[in-house]
């Protein structure tokens, strides 16, 4: 008698699944029919009248998928209720194709439906720069970090001059960076304002350096549009503003007109004052996918390509320890936006509650934070120590890919 082989398949990608079907052998047209109900799907839609949520689960149901509604909904005793909508990629797409021409606002239901279908499953990105075209998903880019400043919380003042500063990048770009970040103003908890002119005189000739001696794409960390214009001038190709473009009202246009790539960044305040008072989400990650959806959208209307966007949770920025790994383990989720993920997770606070240490001594628990951003969707990790990270990096993503 052959023994039973009885397994359990942990499916975390379309490939994946695609390669269990053609192990086992199924016709091409099997495959074809079979592949999108390999994969359960959970889509939260949040505060739908109950009229509207009680027509989607009546839909769900009808196609053999389900939908989770507030007790009450069905006799409209509340006025609102979430609902999570559960089935296969083909129950969810059927669905979305039944309710398109539905009234009651579903037609725009059905539109985001799709675009969250297409995000899920995409697996390369484009990012472009005025000066090339970055595919991310192959493997994981390194993005290094250079604090020009006397006052960030990890290296502050050990590159205080232009020259101790392009000697860094110049050696990041030796261990393997992929992008270098400089930035001349702190945005760690409690940090004061430098003037346009100081971080100009501390970042743009440090710049103009890089520019010319290594080759890689380079980003500028600030807020200000006359600081990102200047630097844009001088060879940087990506502006990473932790406000989102929301700070500094011209800071849009410079990026629009230069036609550079963006890092939007979550962050519930400014450095000042982010980690005081009151931290506390409704919906931890629902409030952060929905800003920057909502800046997604307002960079669009500025005149910037989705293929110029990056986004990024925004780590530590008005953020709890516990926000910050729950952010890292459900970074998944933010792939409903549809633009590459960048997790800056490096030396931070919230790892040193876990390791204990100054930032400098918390390297191994950032290399866990790496991985763990990596193995959940980061497609970019910002880091201090590069060629450390560049070898945790490449193991995450053997493992992602074996």
């Amino acid at each position: 008698m052959v023994e039973l082989g009885i397994r359990f398949l942990h499916l975390t990608s379309e490939n994946e699944a695609l390669d269990a079907l053609k192990r086992a052998e199924v016709d091409p047209y099997g495959i074809e029919a079979m592949l999108p109900k390999m994969f359960h799907l959970n889509i939260m839609i949040e505060e739908l009248e109950c009229r509207v949520a009680n027509i989607i689960k009546q839909e769900m149901l009808s196609l053999g998928g389900d939908a989770a509604v507030a007790r009450g909904t069905v006799a409209c005793s509340v006025t609102r209720t979430d609902v999570i909508l559960m089935g296969t990629h083909k129950q969810i797409q059927r669905f979305a194709d039944k309710i398109s021409a539905q009234p009651f606002g579903l037609g725009a239901i059905s539109e985001k439906l799709r675009g969250i279908l297409k995000n899920v499953f995409a697996d390369s990105f484009q990012l472009r720069t005025p000066r090339r075209e970055i595919i991310l998903g192959e493997r994981t880019l390194i993005m290094g970090i250079i604090n020009v400043t006397p006052d960030s919380f990890s290296d502050g003042g050990r590159f205080d001059s232009p020259e101790k500063a392009v000697e860094e990048g110049i050696r990041m770009a030796e261990e393997g960076a992929d992008i270098l970040d400089i930035g001349g103003e702190s945005t760690r908890p409690g940090s004061d304002p430098v003037s346009p002119e100081e971080e100009m005189r501390r970042v743009i000739p440090v710049i103009r350096a890089l520019a010319s001696r290594t080759g890689l794409p380079l980003s500028i960390d600030t807020m200000k549009a006359s600081v990102a214009r200047k630097a844009l001038e001088e060879g940087a190709e990506i502006v990473n503003d932790v406000s989102a473009m929301g700070s500094d009202g011209a800071m849009a246009k410079v990026v629009a007109d230069a036609g550079a790539a963006v890092v939007l960044m979550h962050m519930r305040g400014m450095p000042k004052s982010m980690q005081a008072g009151d931290l506390a989400y409704h919906s931890l990650r629902g409030e952060i996918i929905a800003y920057l959806r909502k800046r997604i959208e307002w960079a669009g209307d500025a005149g910037i390509d989705p293929t110029q966007i990056m986004v990024d949770p925004g780590l530590g920025f008005g953020k709890t320890a516990e926000d910050n790994m729950r952010l890292i383990r459900y970074l998944h989720e933010f792939r409903i936006l549809g633009r590459p993920i960048l997790v800056g997770a490096s030396r931070k606070a919230f790892i040193g509650r876990v390791t204990g240490g100054t930032p400098v001594e918390r390297d191994a628990g950032t290399a866990a934070a790496v991985t763990a951003a990596i193995l959940n969707g980061g497609q970019v990790v910002r880091v201090h120590d590069v060629a450390m990270m560049k070898k945790v990096a490449a193991v995450a993503d053997s493992v992602l890919r074996a």
